[in-house]
């Protein structure tokens, strides 16, 4: 019952044009919905193409009533008298009144439009906590000791803080190079220093690189 008023609340929003509007809930939350021509015509495009997959798998005889269920565009099967299954296509056209409609749960203090953009950059955290556990391998912890343990988090995450800062470089200068192609170019790139015996002068003296080498070592050097 609840969920039915919400979603009559949420259409009688009427919302166009990338305008944010908000529900207030019980416990100080709040339901901030938005909507975008964008994200509507990604939803219709979906929509769409669920369907014909459906249509097929119908047609070839590959759905079963076994595939009836809220999973995917699954949700749009019937069963019609005892054996015979359709898809229901009244349904399919109702969920076009969803299309560009997105909500935003939060008991948070910060506008709406605030709200909306720390949502939009969870990627980037998600991103954060993969590039650590994966590429730094901040896990698993084979350590110990407090300190070491520590220690080891915290050179995690120095190297991660250096490959943000390399991403941020290659964007800076609208290279095509991601930061993984410069790690593993730089990984071939060798300087010799040498020492005079007498003077005791020191020269650095880089061995050939190619031109992507060069281009990179221009930037971050």
């Amino acid at each position: 019952m609840k969920l039915k008023k919400s979603k009559k609340k949420i259409l009688e929003l009427n919302l166009s044009g990338g305008k944010l509007k908000q529900i207030r809930k019980e416990n100080k939350v709040r339901l901030i919905v938005g909507f975008t021509d964008k994200r509507a015509r990604k939803d219709a495009f979906n929509r769409q193409r669920g369907l014909a997959r459906l249509e097929k798998n119908l047609k070839a005889g590959k759905l079963t009533k076994t595939h009836i269920n809220n999973k995917g565009y699954n949700k749009y099967l019937k069963l019609t008298g005892k054996i015979t299954l359709v898809i229901d296509y009244e349904k399919f056209r109702a969920d076009a009144q969803w299309d560009g409609l997105k909500g935003y749960v939060t008991n948070c203090k910060l506008p709406s439009k605030k709200v909306v953009e720390n949502y939009n950059q969870l990627w980037q955290i998600e991103k954060a906590f993969r590039i650590s556990k994966n590429d730094l391998r901040v896990r698993p912890v084979f350590h110990r000791l407090q300190r070491r343990i520590e220690s080891h988090i915290c050179i995690a995450f120095c190297a991660y803080t250096v490959f943000k800062e390399m991403e941020r470089i290659l964007y800076l200068h609208k290279s095509s190079v991601s930061a993984y192609r410069a790690i593993e170019l730089t990984q071939t790139m060798y300087a010799l220093t040498i020492t005079l015996p007498e003077s005791h002068q020191r020269y650095t003296v880089e061995l050939p690189m190619d031109t992507e080498q060069q281009q990179l070592s221009r930037w971050v050097c």
